[in-house]
């Protein structure tokens, strides 16, 4: 088969890969239809991951065909239309009994497209297929589905419940890139007063404007003072990182109530400021994380009823064999303008569904 192959930083292509199989009872294969590209790719193929061996194939995010499963695998069988998750869950461990996914003990967590071969490929191994794929309900297309594997988990899960949203709060989203949209979509779920994003490029603040922000700022303007503004010098009671810059990080702790919530989702590869000597006093609680995925299953439910934005985040379609083209529009996106990009055609004819009367 072809795949996506990174072989340092900056270096990668799309070029022939050995076939996977099943290596555990616990695996499945999945023949990939839809796939896309993830900030977190960028940063791996900028070298900000040094986990990430030479010669892997990148990708955590697709959706496909199961055609094949190892003996243990009990919940879906060749044939079956599946999300594959961005994280691999054991359910065994201590983490996972407990639904933190992402910390999995046992050879889950992350690790596809970081620590073995992912789903930029035209077949993917996923390990211990029961918790880490999820049937896809048959009225939701997969490039809807697709963006169900990591960004709008991790926008919810890192960014909107860790900053514990709840109604009449001011939120501050820092970020307008696809995570960001999500985390502004889902925050909006929890009735806040206002949502303000924050971003230096003009394109994804008016995005956001159709994510359901009502405010937007230019990161270059001040934007602290349009925060202060709009709560009576108060600060926001819940502020979402999702750049993964010290300069954006440093400035949520700025804009960030007494007694709020900071949330940090971005991707830093590199260190930043923790302003101890400003924030001790003020009761903020920080928070950090990697998503878990234990909400996907509500997340899928919720898009195939049409209640989350899906539609609206992929700007950009590619067939899977233009993998490079799509990551040249991908990285370049001030230029191109793209939120997500998705790539292959789903093998499927979606189902509509039709209201009962």
């Amino acid at each position: 088969m072809k795949g996506y192959v990174f072989h340092g930083p900056g270096q990668s292509a799309w070029e022939e890969v050995p076939d996977p199989a099943v290596e555990e009872p616990t695996d499945a294969i999945v023949r990939v239809d839809a796939v896309t590209i993830c900030g977190t790719d960028l940063h791996i193929l900028k070298g900000d991951v040094p986990e990430v061996r030479p010669g892997t194939v990148l990708g955590h995010e697709a959706v496909g065909e199961i055609v094949e499963t190892g003996g243990d695998v009990r919940t879906v069988r060749p044939g079956d239309r599946v999300l594959v998750s961005c994280i691999s869950a054991c359910g065994r461990c201590r983490y996972c009994r407990e639904g933190v996914y992402g910390q999995c003990l046992d050879g889950g967590g992350w690790i596809l497209g970081h620590l073995i071969d992912g789903t930029q490929a035209e077949y993917v191994r996923v390990p211990y297929a029961d918790l880490s794929v999820h049937p896809l309900p048959g009225a939701l297309a997969g490039e809807d589905a697709v963006l169900l594997a990591d960004i709008f988990p991790t926008a919810y899960e890192v960014g909107v419940l860790n900053g514990r949203v709840r109604p009449g709060d001011t939120v501050v989203v820092v970020g307008a890139g696809p995570v960001g949209l999500a985390a502004i979509a889902t925050a909006r779920l929890f009735s806040p007063e206002r949502v303000i994003a924050v971003d230096l490029a003009a394109p994804r603040l008016e995005a956001a404007k159709t994510f359901g922000a009502e405010a937007v700022a230019d990161a270059s303007e001040a934007p602290g003072q349009l925060v202060e503004d709009l709560t009576g010098g108060l600060g926001a009671d819940v502020v979402i990182e999702a750049v993964g810059v010290p300069e954006t990080f440093e400035m949520c702790t700025r804009m960030v109530r007494p007694g709020g919530h900071l949330a940090n989702v971005g991707v830093h590869g590199g260190p930043a400021t923790l302003h101890l000597e400003d924030l001790w006093s003020r009761n903020v609680t920080l928070t950090t994380g990697l998503v878990d995925t234990r909400s996907t299953p509500t997340l899928l439910r919720m898009a195939a009823a049409g209640r989350l934005p899906t539609g609206q985040m992929v700007t950009h379609t590619f067939p899977l064999d233009h993998m490079q083209e799509a990551y040249d529009v991908f990285g370049n996106a001030a230029e191109t303008g793209a939120l997500k990009v998705v790539l292959g055609v789903p093998q499927h004819e979606v189902v509509p569904v039709h209201p009962t009367a």
